[in-house]
């Protein structure tokens, strides 16, 4: 096997986008335009890193990488595999190892001298730049570290900007527990017959959580949806209202609860409360029990 790739890697958040390019491109820097990204991430042991990159201009490929976390220009690892199904592949590592999050950016790329300039917009983060200095077999890294150094410098990144992790770890530590909740029910849902997993999860008045998933019936239509799991999980704990409620379900599409369940979920919410719709993949619309059922029937209309 050959060795691995090399890198010199700095990330940095960026104020001024419009500024950045300007600058690049004053330096003589090609612009190669605008690449449209989802990086699906898979849990795997150790402290390498797993990921699937679809991108469009371009195909999908397999990445697998180490790099240490600092706050300071680090050397990166990596393999590249091209993959010709993107999405077969992505559902047969989710299956196996399962998804830790999905990164979705579009990105303006530069080089300069060697070394790739990466704008990024990056969905639920902000914006930011990144140099990768891509490292010749043999070298010894300092040519790339001072290339990097230099474009760091004219882009003006001082310490107060550089970020020592990825955008994976970013939006892993923001992770909503409500969220994180209904992912692993959904991971556990009984569905044999449809293959169409779904989780919810309610947060209680006191704060507390409480998770369903859909269980499907031989007996059709037996089973129950992950939205009346939960509700039952929830009273069965002692909770007798609904604060916020998450559902997500196992496609590219975020989840809507059905008609029943919207109604299931009048019962102990009200039409303000906020019901988070996410896909598999991370997309997450929040909407109002209102917006999902308006004009709703409730128990005050039993008075």
């Amino acid at each position: 096997m050959s060795d691995p790739r090399r890198n010199v890697e700095l990330k940095a958040t960026d104020p001024d986008p419009e500024r950045s390019l300007a600058t690049c491109l004053g330096l003589g820097a090609e612009d190669r335009g605008v690449i449209v990204q989802r990086d699906t991430y898979f849990r795997v042991a150790g402290g390498a890193r797993l990921k699937l990159r679809e991108q469009d201009p371009g195909g999908a490929e397999l990445i697998a990488y180490d790099r240490p976390d600092a706050a300071a220009a680090r050397e990166s690892r990596y393999r590249i595999a091209p993959v010709a199904d993107g999405a077969a592949m992505r559902e047969t590592l989710d299956g196996a190892l399962g998804t830790l999050v999905t990164v979705e950016k579009a990105r303006r790329l530069l080089l300069w001298q060697g070394v790739r300039i990466h704008l990024d917009d990056v969905r639920g983060l902000g914006r930011f730049l990144e140099l990768e200095g891509v490292a010749d077999p043999g070298s010894d890294l300092e040519p790339e570290r001072a290339r990097v150094a230099e474009l760091g410098e004219a882009l003006g990144v001082g310490p107060d900007r550089l970020l020592p992790s990825s955008y994976s770890d970013l939006l892993l530590a923001e992770a909503d527990p409500l969220v994180d909740a209904a992912r692993t029910a959904m991971g556990r849902a009984h569905a044999p017959y449809s293959g169409f997993r779904v989780g919810a999860a309610l947060r209680a008045a006191d704060g507390s959580i409480h998770a369903g998933a859909n269980v499907e019936n031989a007996a059709y239509p037996q089973g129950q949806c992950a939205e009346a799991s939960a509700i039952g999980v929830l009273v069965a704990a002692g909770g007798t209202q609904i604060a916020e409620a998450a559902v997500i379900a196992d496609s590219d599409e975020p989840g809507v609860p059905c008609g029943g369940c919207r109604q299931r979920l009048r019962e102990l919410a009200g039409p303000d409360t906020p019901i988070h719709l996410c896909s598999r993949d991370g997309e997450r619309r929040t909407v109002t029990l209102g917006e999902l059922l308006p004009m709703a029937f409730g128990p005050e209309h039993l008075a």
